[in-house]
């Protein structure tokens, strides 16, 4: 599929959401319409791998049969049944009963059948429950199926969840539905969601452009990134993970065998699901990834909090889009935590600091971490300056990266990115200030960088170069002077300088012109007295 039909199957299935969804809220309708889809593609992709194991087996039904080819098999073959799924848990990861098919939701749908929102909601229990072998409990604790939103009772629920559905069903019609394809839908979905919920976004989404960046960035070798990208790494860890796209990213730059696993941290329940779809549905199998539901900043992933050194995970690749400036409170034992302990504790008002070190805590030695926060970070005093002097000190901050403002649905506010490594080659500090006028697209909502100017910064980051206006490589004697203040427009100004003014020669030039103007007034003073009328003073 093109991008151009991807971007159509995108738009197709937006203007189905805002058509449908009434006067529910944006936020509610994107957890039925991303189930939907998402249930569609785990049903496509299982048929198509039961298709290919059956091979000659598989029924063929005329065109004007309604069923699926799976539910006439299971009638045909009960006593295959439990080896057949077998095969498939082992082959494609998961199971599901043909009656929960999207095709055969999408049928009942059509009809208007009365059962189903009680299929529907035993279908989504199957997946959570019994589907992969490992269980994925609470995948759709979001989706209420007995919301009022839907209908104030059991009939008129059912009957606009298949209006919804039958509408979804009819816009996929033509349209490859691999997971590519329908990834790329499901990404454009979230995006466009993200837009229309203002600052909520910013919980669970980072712009493709800016997670493009971080993504490259991260993928290339973390010693000397002009050797280029690396061929694999072990893990990538995203302690604030949202929906997952800046994770999928990474994926993406190395391939669906560049990375060992794949993990992820989440708060927000609802994100946190988001996030374990959006990866099942980008073709990532149940054993790569990890997406866990808790508190980054109290730390309550067991897996994390092994006290044996040698048995901590550490990640090869951290990226992270956390919470701007979030408000937090940290207790006394916090600053006795392994991850804080040598840095001090980030202040109450602003938990940037405690993001950052949490991630950069299971680094690998040989790791890179890219981490986007606000620019306060590079100039706040207190509790943050230390912390800031501290890394800088230990050698452990690469590069700072100023991006343009407006770039992210949450805050309209200029943010950078910092890359981070515990054993870097470089001894000095790489800025770039991409927030010239000329280094970003403005647009009339939300600013856009457009690929030039991702390449820009990569290549720039890649080879260490140093352009006027644009980047520099700072070594730390200048940074100590500094007062360790990271503020780039101390080390990279935008400023164009002021043309320098030669004063003889302007002085030569305003002295010709008077002499001229001499001239002029004399010539014309004579022609006046010829005419007999007042000569110019």
């Amino acid at each position: 599929m093109t991008d151009q039909e991807q971007q159509e199957l995108g738009k197709t299935l937006w203007n189905i959401a805002n058509t449908l969804r009434g006067a529910m809220n944006a936020d509610d309708f994107r957890d039925y319409m991303l189930s939907f889809l998402f249930l569609r593609y785990l049903s496509d992709n299982y048929e198509a791998a039961a298709e290919r194991e059956l091979g000659r087996d598989y029924p063929a039904l005329e065109k004007d049969d309604r069923r699926t080819p799976l539910s006439v098999w299971y009638e045909q073959n009960e006593g295959d049944v439990d080896a057949f799924e077998a095969l498939m848990r082992r082959k494609t990861h998961y199971v599901i009963k043909p009656e929960h098919l999207w095709a055969s939701i999408a049928e009942m749908a059509r009809v208007g059948h009365n059962d189903l929102l009680t299929k529907l909601k035993a279908g989504f229990k199957f997946i959570e429950n019994e589907s992969f072998s490992s269980t994925f409990d609470g995948l759709f604790s979001e989706i209420n199926l007995d919301s009022e939103k839907l209908g104030k009772g059991y009939t008129e629920r059912n009957t606009k969840l298949c209006s919804i559905i039958k509408e979804i069903a009819k816009g996929l019609v033509g349209f490859s539905t691999d997971n590519d394809t329908l990834g790329d839908a499901y990404e454009y979905l979230i995006g466009e969601f993200a837009a229309g919920s203002g600052k909520k976004a910013g919980e669970f989404y980072t712009p493709q452009q800016v997670s493009s960046i971080l993504s490259e960035i991260v993928a290339l070798d973390s010693q000397d990134p002009a050797l280029g990208k690396k061929d694999h790494i072990d893990s990538v860890f995203d302690f604030a993970c949202g929906s997952g796209s800046l994770l999928l990213n990474v994926r993406n730059q190395l391939g669906p065998r560049g990375i060992g696993k794949i993990y992820g941290q989440e708060r927000n329940i609802t994100t946190y699901n988001l996030a374990r779809m959006n990866m099942l549905l980008h073709g990532v199998k149940d054993t790569e990834f990890e997406i866990f539901h808790g508190d980054t900043l109290t730390n309550d992933w067991d897996m994390l909090r092994e006290a044996n050194p040698a048995k901590m995970p550490r990640f090869d690749a951290v990226v992270a889009n956390p919470p701007f400036s979030y408000r937090w409170d940290p207790s006394e034992a916090l600053g006795e935590d392994a991850r804080f302990k040598n840095y001090g504790l980030a202040p109450k008002s602003a938990a940037d600091f405690a993001f950052l070190l949490h991630g950069f805590h299971y680094l690998k030695d040989e790791g890179t971490m890219a981490i986007i926060l606000p620019h306060g970070v590079l100039f706040r005093g207190g509790a943050e300056e230390r912390i800031r002097t501290k890394l800088l000190k230990d050698g452990h901050i690469d590069a700072v990266i100023g991006l343009p403002a407006n770039l992210f649905f949450s805050t309209g506010i200029p943010v950078c990115i910092l890359v981070l490594k515990k054993c870097k080659k470089f001894d000095d500090v790489l800025f770039i200030n991409a927030t010239g006028p000329d280094r970003f697209k403005k647009g009339k909502r939300q600013n856009q960088l457009a690929p030039e100017h991702i390449r820009d910064i990569i290549e720039t980051y890649q080879f260490r170069k140093e352009d006027d206006r644009y980047s520099r490589r700072v070594e730390m004697d200048e940074i100590e002077e500094k007062g360790f203040n990271l503020n780039i427009a101390r080390y990279v100004s935008i400023a164009e300088a002021e043309k320098e003014i030669d004063l003889i020669k302007t002085n030569q030039r305003l002295k010709g012109l008077e002499e001229k103007i001499s001239a002029a007034k004399a010539e014309h003073n004579a022609f006046l007295q010829e005419l007999g009328l007042p000569e110019l003073p």
